[in-house]
């Protein structure tokens, strides 16, 4: 009997590496001609790559005008995929740089701004000294942002305050970080030695907005469920919560690691203890199954050793 021939497989015709790249450039920057800029390419080579790869997903992803670039629906969605692609790829390449020199190479790191500046001033240093060739890139941002930059691959961890509701995500929690009550020495508006909520006046707790996830934290600790007790005026920063509170406009709660930073330092403020144990959890978190979780995991052992050190 005559052996039938093996059957060649077909494989489709894939985007390139170069092709994600420039389109995720036009998505961000949405203009050609900075996109093409941006890629180091003219922009006529740059306009005929997102062709082609229009051509070869068999869909619009730019609408174009004469003075405008609209990124279509799906080609959003073909952008956040296509980041996380090349974080896949960009994978491969740290796989194989982990057999040489381990924590090589870059790494972009979220951090809320209730952490970042009282915990990385002293984990920044050693994490130079211990880890040289790691390239470290910081952006700060709200927590909801942070974990959007993350699902979209623009972002590869994260130093968070816990909790807050994860999904996909790996967590390694670190430490506990207690809640302090926070006053000017000479307020008149509340006894530090003897706190109670309920002689508190209405309007006189100031916290930081929405969008930050310590405000919550910072409620649960304290146990309030008079909101009447807020103040309608709500911080952008903890640099202006701090900057209030040292006029004695009010009351807040602020984290035990604030304490002994420069924001502190520099103001009238005291810190007294809460009645129980109110406190919120500082973790960090990556997207579930990346390879480079073993690294996370010693960067965070770092960064508990660091806090206990300073502690």
């Amino acid at each position: 009997m005559a052996r039938r021939p093996k059957a060649t497989p077909s494989f489709r015709p894939l985007p390139t590496v170069r092709q994600l790249r420039y389109f995720i450039a036009l998505e961000r920057l949405e203009h050609f001609g900075r996109a093409a800029q941006a890629c180091c390419v003219s922009q006529s080579a740059f306009s005929v790559a997102i062709r082609d790869l229009e051509q070869l997903l068999g869909t619009s992803l730019v609408e174009r005008s004469s003075r405008s670039v609209t990124i279509t629906p799906i080609g959003r969605e073909i952008a956040t995929q296509a980041r996380l692609c090349l974080g896949d790829i960009e994978s491969l390449v740290d796989m194989a740089r982990e057999h040489q020199q381990p924590l090589g190479g870059p790494l972009r790191l979220g951090v809320i701004p209730t952490i970042a500046p009282f915990l990385l001033p002293a984990a920044l240093p050693q994490l130079r000294r211990k880890y040289p060739e790691l390239k470290l890139y910081i952006r700060e941002g709200p927590t909801a942002a942070l974990l959007r930059e993350l699902a979209q691959g623009t972002l590869d961890f994260l130093l968070l305050a816990l909790p807050w509701p994860l999904q996909g995500i790996e967590v390694m929690p670190l430490f506990k970080d207690r809640f302090l009550l926070a006053c000017r020495e000479d307020t008149r508006l509340v006894d530090p030695q003897h706190f109670s909520l309920q002689q508190l006046a209405s309007e006189s707790i100031l916290l930081l907005e929405e969008e930050h996830c310590m405000r919550e934290h910072a409620l649960s600790a304290c146990r309030l469920r008079n909101r009447a007790k807020l103040s309608p005026f709500a911080a952008s920063s903890l640099l202006t919560l701090l900057e209030m509170v040292d006029s004695d406009l009010g009351i807040t709660f602020v984290p035990e690691m604030a304490v002994g930073s420069t924001l502190l330092k520099q103001t009238r403020i005291r810190t007294w203890p809460l009645p129980g144990e109110g406190s919120r959890e500082i973790a960090l978190c990556w997207r579930t199954g990346s390879t480079r979780s073993a690294e996370f995991r010693q960067l965070g052992e770092l960064i508990r050793r660091t806090r206990g050190a300073s502690t």
